[in-house]
């Protein structure tokens, strides 16, 4: 059922919006383009960075026809899969099949957190839905259910086409545990960004990334460099990236991290920093905040990584 690796920068994408709050269609193929050809190994649409509650049900079906088109084989399209109703979530998993999708990331339910025993049915009903290869997303502090690591063995040894887990917990320990059960059958990847040097040296193999939309080249960098020094033990090159780099992916962590992101890609020239009511835009205060950590990012950005190019006009 693994039909790619999960290996490598996978970035959960925002969605870029018009100044009438549509999507926009073209920068997003554009956008997807550019990530595949700094190197990013696959793309993730319709996550929590991706606004996708905010989203109708047409619109994520719309957006991953766009990304499918875009990516032209190159990198699978891997969509989350996350809805306040069981029967929806098994809805999109199979329509985003249907469009072509090369896989699923499988997120709790919206809204309502309960016991092992409901958590199992939402998602075993979901990885049932179609045979495409699917990653769990376990985020504990955002939708309040923690998959525990024999709780994923448990789903691991039902359903041969769960292939990965997204850890987001916070604690890299969760990645030795699930290695301890499970050994080589499921891929491990980070999905929190100021934690993957330290995930990486845990045992992760990817990235679901966030600040990759705006620095693609460096997180590209930053993920080969924590593979290179976990095998060779030299962490010198690491070590000023991360150092570098940390300012900027803990905007990750915070309830605000889809405004911050997308105002450092506004700042790069990969984007715009338009959001979705009920999220608006940063007050004058924490965008004043956010924009001296970018400024200072940017003066001190290192040379080693090759340059982005900024999409041709940015984003509406």
């Amino acid at each position: 059922m693994n039909t790619f690796d999960w290996r490598g920068v996978i970035p959960a994408i925002t969605t870029p919006f018009k100044h009438d709050g549509s999507v926009d269609h073209d920068f997003l193929a554009q956008h997807c383009r550019l990530l595949i050809d700094t190197g990013c190994t696959g793309i993730v649409p319709l996550g929590s960075l991706g606004e996708g509650a905010t989203l109708s049900f047409d619109e994520k079906l719309a957006l991953l026809r766009t990304a499918v088109q875009a990516s032209a084989g190159r990198a699978p399209i891997i969509p989350g899969i996350a809805a306040l109703s069981t029967a929806e979530a098994v809805a999109l998993a199979q329509a985003a099949a249907d469009i072509g999708c090369a896989g699923l990331m499988v997120l709790p339910p919206y809204v309502y957190s309960t016991d092992w025993r409901e958590m199992r049915a939402h998602v075993s009903a979901v990885l049932a839905a179609t045979p495409l290869p699917a990653l769990l997303y376990n985020n504990p502090p955002a939708y309040k259910t923690d998959f525990l690591p024999e709780q994923i063995a448990e789903l691991a040894a039902q359903h041969a086409n769960l292939a990965a887990v997204k850890e987001s917990s916070g604690d890299v320990r969760r990645l030795t545990a699930i290695r301890a059960l499970l050994g080589p059958r499921l891929r491990l990847l980070v999905g929190l960004d100021d934690v993957i040097v330290e995930g990486v040296f845990a045992g992760a193999e990817g990235w679901i990334a966030g600040l990759v939309n705006a620095f693609p080249a460096e997180s590209v960098e930053l993920f080969e460099r924590a593979c290179q020094a976990r095998d060779s033990g030299d962490r010198e090159q690491l070590d000023a990236l991360y150092r570098w780099f940390l300012p900027l992916l803990r905007f990750d962590t915070g309830p605000k991290f889809v405004q911050l992101i997308k105002l450092c890609q506004q700042q790069v020239g990969l984007g715009s920093a338009s959001v979705r009511p009920p999220r608006l835009e940063l007050s004058d205060a924490e965008r004043e905040q956010a924009l001296a950590t970018i400024q200072q990012a940017l003066e001190q950005r290192p040379a080693s990584a090759a340059r982005s190019i900024a999409l041709p006009g940015g984003a509406a």
